[in-house]
């Protein structure tokens, strides 16, 4: 039995049913999935029906595409309701999630308008960015935008039992991701990057109170209610509980706890931190199941996000609040009237069970905005989605036409993150495209290399428009990279997607046989300390004016010069800061758990070496991961008390928090761009 021929179970039922079991049927509960993965499983209509044995079936029903309450799972065993089966097929189903972004448009009387973005990311971003979610978001719940980061907000001094405040370089008052001071005046900043200033009254240059106006009292922040306190809580506490046991102690007890937890924060009004949370589950059950997709980077993202985010929730304010609860739809605001040129297309696929694809296109003035279809699907719709018939207005156009071609919108709704809405009032015409290297889209790449790096840590769009004379491929950490020089920098262009079914790593091979020839490329940012970027888009290699989407269209080795061969290229060899002595115990925790780094020779000799080469607080760190990570107390008969998840969290948080801010800070000095 797949997981994906069943389908979708909402969070609430999936913890409900486990939560019923009991404590005899719990210990069995990952035996039941794994024995249920190998019964066969038939589909009729909107019902599906697992053979548990010759005389026993198993029926989901799910006539909304997706199983909505615990009656709709039937079992014809014996001692159901109260059996085994009905919790081991929820938990192995994949997970009903809300997107927090739809085709819906939803238009305000505002006046803001969207532009650059990240492709919302029902799935994350098909880099593994997040696409997905996606990243835009990708789904992961991650922020795209950049504007906050989800660290830890201190609770106190710097103490030996919480070094990491201090040590951080933030002051005892301050915090990871606390509120920025108000400016003077009332300063908004519109989705383009206009910046529109209200100068206060009796400020100089602003308009004089008369005498007798009456003065406004000032407003009163808005504090956290407590049923999101306890969300909050309750979301920290579970995934504290799956950091605890790591991926490989984290079965679907460990799961259907977050799942409970992820749906009380969507009741209490916080759906991204669950659909963080949901993000979590979803990965760990890659990780234990040994999908191909699965990336121990990316489930260390989505723990530090959601961890972050719950533990922020009460110290936030304002606008910081408001990112941190999220929305349920993506809002969609009328953006009048666009004439927009196809830049590429990339598929989507991600471990959350979404595909499709995503159409990048521009404005005149270099503004992005995509246009998506992505829903549940595997491979094949990835694959066959760039063939569809984009959905907006009355335009025959596919995907894959769209990407190279232009469009007229009249009416157009966007998105916060760049996508065009398919409102019924949406009306769009095929137009004329243009060349990468004609105006409009040679703009793109005439921005400096630099300016671009510092707009994508800065928040804005992860996109990189680079020209780039190709070498051979080098040996990377995922596989062979493409080693290529962009003005005077040597570059690793990686793979954006490693499933088989996408030609990504076909077409990079045939790419290397190719060294020395210039090219126009699209590439998505891999914040690091050396320049990487995953290729997303090039230039045809033998044919000026015809471009590829590297993960659409398969390049073949009649398109290559006849003289092409693989070529081998030495990497230059980076100083490089040691930084991945952390980071390797921050993995480490995610995959093991807590007691893989609780042993006394757990990298024992490793702050000694990080103090050696200036960076004393990530030694500081990593020996609170460590201490942590060992603190087993005992009662006065000698019998070791439970231990505190919570202040390993928060360590291992800390680290993380840290570990992906210098990474950023050494990515922009890899790429020579002000940080």
């Amino acid at each position: 039995m797949s997981p994906d021929l069943l389908p979708p179970v909402a969070p609430d039922v999936t913890a409900g049913l486990v939560e019923a079991l009991s404590p005899r049927l719990r210990k069995r509960l990952d035996a039941g999935i794994a024995k249920l993965a190998t019964r066969p499983v038939t589909r009729e209509g909107d019902t599906v029906r697992i053979a548990v044995d010759d005389d026993t079936d198993l029926e989901l029903h799910a006539p909304g595409g997706s199983v909505t309450s615990a009656d709709a799972i039937r079992c014809g065993c014996l001692l159901a309701p109260d059996c085994l089966h009905r919790a081991a097929a929820a938990s192995a189903a994949p997970i009903a999630e809300d997107a927090e972004d739809t085709d819906t448009d939803t238009d305000t009387d505002t006046d803001t308008r969207t532009g650059t973005g990240t492709p919302d990311n029902t799935a994350a971003a098909p880099s593994g960015s997040a696409p997905a979610d996606g990243s835009g978001t990708t789904a992961d719940g991650s922020a795209p935008d950049g504007t906050a980061h989800d660290g830890i907000a201190p609770t106190g001094p710097p103490s030996a039992g919480n070094p990491t405040v201090g040590a951080s370089g933030n002051s005892p008052d301050g915090a990871f991701g606390s509120a920025p001071a108000a400016p003077d005046g009332d300063t908004s900043v519109t989705a383009h990057g206009r910046t529109r200033t209200r100068t206060p009254l009796d400020a100089p240059g602003g308009p004089s109170r008369r005498q007798g106006d009456a003065v406004a009292a000032p407003p009163v922040p808005e504090t956290v209610p407590p049923a999101q306190l306890d969300a909050a809580r309750a979301v920290f506490d579970a995934a504290a509980a799956v950091l605890e046991a790591g991926t490989d102690g984290s079965g679907a007890v460990v799961q259907a706890a977050l799942l409970r937890a992820a749906h009380t924060a969507r009741l209490a009004g916080l759906p991204r931190i669950a659909a963080s949370a949901v993000s979590v589950v979803n990965g760990t059950r890659a990780a234990r199941t040994a999908d191909p997709a699965h990336r121990l980077a990316a489930l260390a993202e989505a723990l530090r996000t959601v961890l972050g985010m719950a533990h922020r929730l009460p110290f936030a304010t304002g606008a910081d609040l408001a990112e941190l609860r999220g929305t349920v739809r993506m809002p969609y605001t009328p953006d009048g009237s666009l004439r927009l040129y196809g830049l590429f297309s990339e598929p989507v696929l991600t471990t959350t069970g979404y595909a499709g694809a995503v159409t990048w296109t521009t404005d005149a003035e270099g503004r992005l905005y995509t246009v998506s279809d992505v829903a549940p699907g595997g491979p094949g719709r990835a694959t066959g989605a760039a063939d569809r018939t984009v959905r907006i207005g009355d335009t025959a156009l596919t995907h894959r036409e769209l990407s190279r071609a232009g469009l007229a919108v009249s009416g157009a709704t966007v998105s916060p993150t760049g996508r065009l809405g398919a409102g019924a009032g949406v009306r769009a015409v095929r137009a004329s495209g243009a060349e990468w290297t004609a105006e409009p889209l040679d703009r793109l790449w005439t921005v400096p290399v630099a300016e671009q790096i510092a707009r994508a840590l800065g928040g804005g769009h992860d996109l990189l428009f680079l020209d780039v004379t190709l070498g051979g491929a080098v040996r990377g950490s995922t596989g062979d990279d493409l080693l290529a020089e962009c003005d005077g920098l040597a570059v690793r262009l990686a793979t954006a997607h490693d499933d088989p079914a996408l030609p990504y790593r076909d077409n990079l091979r045939l790419l290397s046989a190719v060294g020395g020839t210039r090219l126009r490329v699209v590439a998505r940012l891999v914040p690091g300390p050396l320049p990487r970027a995953l290729l997303l888009a090039a230039g045809h290699p033998s044919s000026p004016g015809t471009r590829l989407d590297l993960g659409l269209d398969r390049l073949q080795h009649a398109h290559l010069p006849a003289a092409a061969a693989p070529v081998a290229a030495e990497a230059p060899q980076a100083d490089e800061a040691p930084l991945h002595l952390l980071r390797r115990r921050v993995h480490q925790a995610v995959s093991g758990g807590r007691r893989v780094l609780a042993f006394p020779d757990s990298g024992a000799g490793d702050g000694g070496r990080l103090r050696s080469v200036g960076l004393a607080t990530a030694a500081d760190l990593l020996d609170e991961l460590r201490s942590a990570a060992a603190d087993r107390s005992r009662d006065a008969f000698g019998r070791l008390l439970p231990a505190d998840p919570g202040r390993f969290a928060r360590a291992w948080l800390a680290s993380a928090v840290y570990t992906d801010e210098v990474e950023r800070t050494l990515c922009a000095a890899a790429w020579g761009a002000p940080h």
